[in-house]
Formats: C-alpha cells, sequence, structure tokens
C-alpha cells in the first residue's frame, strides 16, 4: 500500500476512533487498487457483533440542517423547497466527508466516451445520458452560487453522487432521533400549550416503557459500515440497535456475523447490497455480476405512441380504468414457470388456484396457457386496450353497458372493464404487440454491439480482464485502477451486462412467440 493510502487510511481510523466508531471483530485495510478500502475480520468477536457505528455519526439530512456551517444556508433553502434530502446529503459529501472517500468510479457516470458506447441500445445508456444533465442542471441551478458563498472549490458534485449511491443505506430510525426538536415541542407542555391538558399530562408523567415509537426509514451514509463490500453470499448483516441491549451502545448500528459465514481471522467481510440485477448493480455501484439471477429487463409501451393510434383517447380512458401499467419488468425468474423452463412442473399446481375465468358469456374459453404465462397481467392488459379494433371497442361499451344496467347506476370496477376487454379482445393483438416490442428491443440492442454470440466471444477473448473485475459479486464500486485497468474492468461490464440484456430479451421473445402461436390456434 503506497504512503497515500496509508496515511488516508490512519485519518480514517483515528476520525473513526474519536467519533465513537467500535472495531470489535474486524479492520478497515486497503484491499487493492480495483476495490480500495474493505473491512476484514480480527479476533472472532463472541457475540457475533463486528462493528459498532453510533448513529449520531451518520450522515443524514437532518445532521446537515443541525451542521454549524451549512446548517443555516440549507434549512433556508430546505423550507422553501429548492432542495430535497439527497440534496443535503450530497452538498455535506462535497464538503466533509469527502477527503477519506474514493475518488473514482466504475460507474458509467465516469465511463469515457468510449466506454459508454459499449452501453449504446441499453436502458442503462439513456438513464446515464439523463444522470449526468440532471446533476448538470443541479449544480448549475442550486450548488455553484452555494459554493461560492461556502468559499469551497466546486467540481465534486458528480462524486458526491457517486458515492452516495454506491455507499448509501435505507435506516429505520426512533422518530425522535430523526425530528428531536418536534418531538420535545409536541411532548413538553410549555412549548407546546395546546397539548397542556390532563390527559396529555398523565401521558408524560405515566409509564411510557409499553409505547412503540414510530419508526422513520430514512437515506444516510454509516461511516465504517459504509466500506463493506458487496456479495451475494453476505457474511454479515446490518443491524440497528435502539436500546443498546444488543452492543451496549444505544442508538447504534452494528455488524453481525451471519452464522454460516464461519469467518476466518483475515478474511474479507462483505454485507448484500439487496436482490439487485446487473443494470442496477452498474448504475449504482459500478461492478456486474456474471450470470447474475436477479437480472430483468424493462419492456414498456411508449405515452407518446398511444396519441397515434386509432380512438386513443378512449383507449386512455380505458387504461385508466383498468389501472393498466403502460412498462413492466421481466426478471430472470419469471421464466422459471414459462414453456422452456428446466424447473419442475410442481409450481404449475400452485398456480392453477390463481386462475379466474373472465368470460362472463361463456364465449371464450380460460386459455390452456395461462398457467405457464411468465408476463405481468398489468402489462397485458395495457398491450390489449393498446390493440383493440373499432369493433372491438364498441363491444366492451356494449358489456360494460348491459353489466351497470343490471345492477343499477354504479361505475364498473376495474377487475369487471379488464373482464370486458378480454372477453372482447383476447390475448392475441396483445401478444402479438409484444413481440413487436421485445423485437424492437433486440433490434436496439444488436444496433450497436452485434450479437449475443458476439458479446460471449470478446469476454472469452479477455480473460485478463477477469483478474480485475468482481465476477463473485464483489465490490463496492471503487475504481482506483491504473488507467488501463479502469478502462478494461468497465468495458467488461458493460459487455457482461448488455450480454445479459440480450439472453433476457431472448428468451422472453420466445416465450411470448409461442404463447401467441398458442393463443391464435385457440382463438384467443
Amino acid at each position: 500500500m503506497g504512503d497515500t493510502q496509508e496515511s488516508k487510511l490512519q485519518l480514517l481510523l483515528q476520525w473513526l476512533k474519536l467519533n465513537g466508531v467500535e472495531l470489535r471483530g474486524c479492520n478497515i485495510k486497503y484491499n487493492d487498487s480495483s476495490k480500495g478500502f474493505a473491512v476484514y475480520s480480527s479476533d472472532a468477536a463472541t457475540d457475533g457483533v463486528l462493528l459498532v457505528v453510533p448513529l449520531t455519526l451518520a450522515i443524514t439530512p437532518m445532521r446537515v440542517l443541525q451542521d454549524p456551517i451549512l446548517g443555516p444556508v440549507c434549512s433556508a433553502l430546505f423550507e422553501e423547497g429548492e432542495v430535497d434530502d439527497r440534496f443535503l446529503i450530497l452538498l455535506f459529501l462535497t464538503f466533509e466527508y469527502l477527503d477519506m472517500l474514493p475518488t473514482t468510479f466504475g460507474n458509467p457516470l465516469w465511463f469515457s466516451e468510449d466506454e459508454m458506447s459499449e452501453l449504446r441500445g441499453t436502458t442503462l445508456f439513456k438513464a446515464t445520458e439523463l444522470q449526468k444533465k440532471s446533476l448538470q442542471s443541479l449544480y448549475d441551478d442550486k450548488v455553484k452560487e452555494l459554493v461560492k458563498k461556502l468559499l469551497v472549490l466546486d467540481g465534486d458534485l458528480e462524486r458526491a453522487n457517486s458515492i452516495f449511491w454506491t455507499r448509501a443505506l435505507s435506516i429505520p430510525l426512533p422518530r425522535s432521533f430523526v425530528f428531536p426538536q418536534i418531538q420535545e415541542e409536541e411532548h413538553n407542555p410549555a412549548t407546546n400549550p395546546e397539548s397542556a391538558n390532563g390527559d396529555d399530562v398523565k401521558k408524560l408523567e405515566g409509564d411510557t416503557s409499553t409505547i412503540q415509537e414510530e419508526t422513520v426509514w430514512v437515506e444516510g451514509l454509516v461511516p465504517g459500515i459504509d466500506f463493506c463490500n458487496h456479495d451475494l453470499k453476505a457474511a454479515a448483516t446490518w443491524e440497528v440497535d435502539g436500546t443498546g441491549s444488543a452492543t451496549g451502545v444505544p442508538l447504534s448500528m452494528y455488524l453481525l456475523a451471519v452464522e454460516e459465514a464461519r469467518l476466518q481471522i483475515g478474511e474479507e467481510i462483505s454485507i448484500s447490497y439487496g436482490d439487485k440485477g446487473n443494470e442496477e448493480l452498474l448504475y449504482l455501484y459500478g461492478f456486474v455480476t456474471d450470470n447474475n439471477p436477479n437480472d430483468y429487463i424493462m419492456v414498456h409501451y411508449p405515452a407518446e405512441a398511444i396519441k397515434d393510434a386509432p380512438f386513443s383517447q378512449t383507449k386512455l380512458q380505458l387504461l385508466e380504468a383498468q389501472k393498466a401499467e403502460m412498462r413492466c419488468l421481466l426478471s430472470k425468474k419469471l421464466l422459471d414457470n414459462g414453456f422452456f423452463s428446466n424447473e419442475k412442473e410442481t409450481r404449475d399446481k400452485a398456480k392453477e388456484t390463481e386462475v379466474v375465468n373472465y368470460s362472463w358469456s361463456g364465449q371464450r374459453k380460460t386459455p390452456s396457457y395461462l398457467n405457464k404465462l411468465v408476463f405481468p397481467e398489468e402489462f397485458l392488459t395495457c398491450l390489449r386496450t393498446i390493440a383493440m379494433t373499432e369493433d372491438e371497442i364498441f363491444k366492451v361499451s356494449s358489456l360494460l353497458e348491459e353489466l351497470v344496467d343490471s345492477e343499477g347506476e354504479r361505475q364498473p370496477s376495474d377487475i369487471e372493464v379488464r373482464a370486458a376487454v378480454w372477453e372482447a379482445c383476447g390475448d392475441a393483438g396483445a401478444l402479438q404487440l409484444l413481440v413487436d416490442l421485445l423485437n424492437t428491443r433486440m433490434m436496439d440492442l444488436e444496433e450497436g454491439s452485434g450479437t449475443e454470440d458476439s458479446d460471449t466471444e470478446l469476454l472469452e477473448k479477455v480473460c485478463g480482464y477477469k483478474n480485475i473485475t468482481p465476477e463473485d459479486g464483489k465490490s463496492n464500486g471503487t475504481n482506483e485502477a491504473s488507467k488501463d485497468q479502469e478502462m478494461s474492468r468497465n468495458k467488461y461490464a458493460s459487455i457482461v451486462y448488455r450480454r445479459g440484456q440480450k439472453q433476457l430479451t431472448r428468451q422472453f421473445l420466445k416465450e411470448a412467440e409461442h404463447v401467441l402461436q398458442l393463443a391464435l390456434s385457440e382463438s384467443n
């Protein structure tokens, strides 16, 4: 480890100790240029508690508002609605905590133009472009003048944004901890005359041990714990100790070793960032996991395209009445229930009880493929409505009028409208539209980077990248490697991600085409 990293580590450890952080069964060490700092086990803690951090150290919006330098300025902006919670944390990171954290990252916000070209045709490419514009607008509109007021050098907002997304947690905190002043005013008759009646005084003077205080979930960073990298098989979990019963430190967050992990001294302690697909992992954290079981693709019907469709106003009204979704996430796990799954067919029986025969006239039978349909009903509802012909719209209207007339004056429910649409249209039109959407998506993916097979060939050729890429799913998104390694790692992650998108699109397209043929053969 170089002198710079060693001095940074020593400053960090001193800062943590000074602020009450207890490293009970772990150490923080510098790993390498691709991971940066990480948490490692030391002498085994008998109770499994590895690290304890007082929540007063957590970087949350309330802490920013209470800061002696940033607080007064930010409070005014916050009260006027000019900034939100996340902006406050970004600002604090820019001025306070930034020096101890990574300077480069592997998420697309930091990609070169050449590396970004590897993502063309993917959802992530568009999302990154939008994020860059959003950050620039945020800086121009909010941060620039604030930076001048506080006489601090600018240029760190992108870095703060990356640090936030790679390290932030959603923390469950007692309401009194998040809003201490409000809590005090609510329970103090001297400051809140309206509450100074007999009943409230009795509540204040009585036994409050059985009262469960409301929990407020707050986004924030917890120094120390935020150095834990991600692993699908996490060695530890984080917990909040409100009373101090688990750690001896009230209002703290702690790392608790997972029993099955059986940590050895010097072994890295990882946590799970959640069941995230590669699109989310790369966008937020700057790494991917090969063969990620949580991968997904997003399919949507463009809202602007409906305006050009025949009878667009009627269809929009029907979409609203059915609470239809114009986009959906198709998870890899959905394929386990599909026609081409290798899974045992035991799940079909569990699904049979969910089948509802929508047809109230008996003219349209329940489809034979319903048990193996992998596409969400809310999205198919949307596609059925968009694909409707004039005759089908008239039939839906007649069915709903008949229903309302027979039961008096009332509005049909969303389920009843869906039933009428399915009765009139069946599934063929919706499935054909879905096939078209998936084909278009595949064309977009392949246009700039070739086929799934070409991506596989590229990955097989660049085995050198594997030495610097967290294929095992362990990363915290830092990327302190040399320029050549940084580009290689980013390119590798992009290819793994886009190949997964092509693979899932191909598999869902195969499912859609098969179900479409069944629907046509059954006159559905």
